[in-house]
């Protein structure tokens, strides 16, 4: 068993409270020091109670599921003998209804762009077999209900 642990920091300060006109902004504080700065979406609370320009916590689920599919298959590909250059991921979440009137994160697309090189190239089988295995690796993607998608593509070296 493993513990991830965060700070999340929010304060008051001198704004009302309970008009609910309060700011959302507030810190992220992680065990190895770095600090994320968080808010509300602006999709789910107006600007500027909402900070656009932080991550929001749909934004961090995203990012983590696509983080750890990502490491994973880059793990997996080193054990196969692959070398890859770069990997790039335009992840996707869905907010939407989940049909009891909840809302929720109801679909993840991952749209990888991965570019090998070396003596081994891999075909696009053994890449969607990577990504497969990547995914059922993942604790994240494992974790939440939302059906997660992986949509990848590759580029080799000519």
């Amino acid at each position: 068993m493993a513990l991830h642990v965060c700070t999340v920091d929010w304060e008051r300060g001198d704004q009302p409270f309970t008009d609910n006109l309060y700011g959302r902004a507030h810190r992220w504080r992680f065990d190895g020091g770095a600090v994320v700065a968080g808010s509300s979406s602006p999709h789910s609370v107006r600007v500027p109670l909402s900070d656009p320009t932080a991550v929001d916590p749909e934004e961090a689920l995203l990012a983590a599921v696509s983080s750890c599919h990502m490491l994973w298959f880059l793990s997996l590909a080193a054990q196969a003998g692959l070398v890859v250059d770069r990997y790039e991921d335009a992840a996707e979440a869905v907010l939407g209804d989940r049909g009891d009137g909840r809302r929720a994160i109801t679909l993840v697309t991952l749209h990888p762009r991965v570019s090998f090189s070396g003596e081994r190239l891999p075909d696009d089988a053994q890449v969607q077999a990577l990504h497969h295995a990547a995914h059922a690796r993942c604790d994240i993607a494992n974790s939440i209900r939302a059906e997660v998608r992986i949509e990848g593509s590759c580029q080799r070296a000519a």
